[in-house]
């Protein structure tokens, strides 16, 4: 079973980042797995700044763990509560952590002039000189 970015992975990584960050900024992220499901992870927070992990990290971690592939991510947050979920592209780091799982993993990037707004790209289109492309 292969899952596509919809709105139903946007809406589960809101959910979450409401559910974890009730009140104040916050964010976080959600997975489809090849097989259909859906998990959902928020950022590491910690007193020194240089060990924070990204919303993605913890359902990339549990994906590999569980030995089963990602197909699609996205990542959303927000300034404050009052504020809009805003889309957030992978940073280059979660981008090399997906490519685990190919360049055709779908992640939301945001409209342009619109970061509200969603939509789907794969890792190839977002990193088209990929430094692995060189091997291939």
């Amino acid at each position: 079973m292969r899952n596509s970015l919809d709105e139903k992975l946007v809406e589960a990584a809101i959910s979450q980042a409401i559910s974890r960050f009730p009140t104040g900024s916050g964010g976080a992220a959600a997975v489809y797995l090849a097989d259909g499901r859906i998990l959902t992870s928020v950022c590491f927070d910690s007193p020194n700044d240089k060990v924070d992990l990204c919303h993605e990290t913890g359902a990339i971690c549990e994906a590999n763990r569980l030995n089963v592939p990602i197909v699609a991510s996205v990542c959303v947050g927000r300034p404050s509560e009052d504020d809009p979920f805003v889309i957030l592209t992978p940073c280059g780091v979660c981008q090399e952590r997906l490519a685990k799982w190919g360049f055709d993993v779908e992640v939301a990037v945001p409209v342009p002039g619109s970061p509200h707004r969603w939509q789907a790209k794969s890792l190839r289109d977002i990193q088209p000189y990929y430094w692995r492309n060189a091997f291939e």
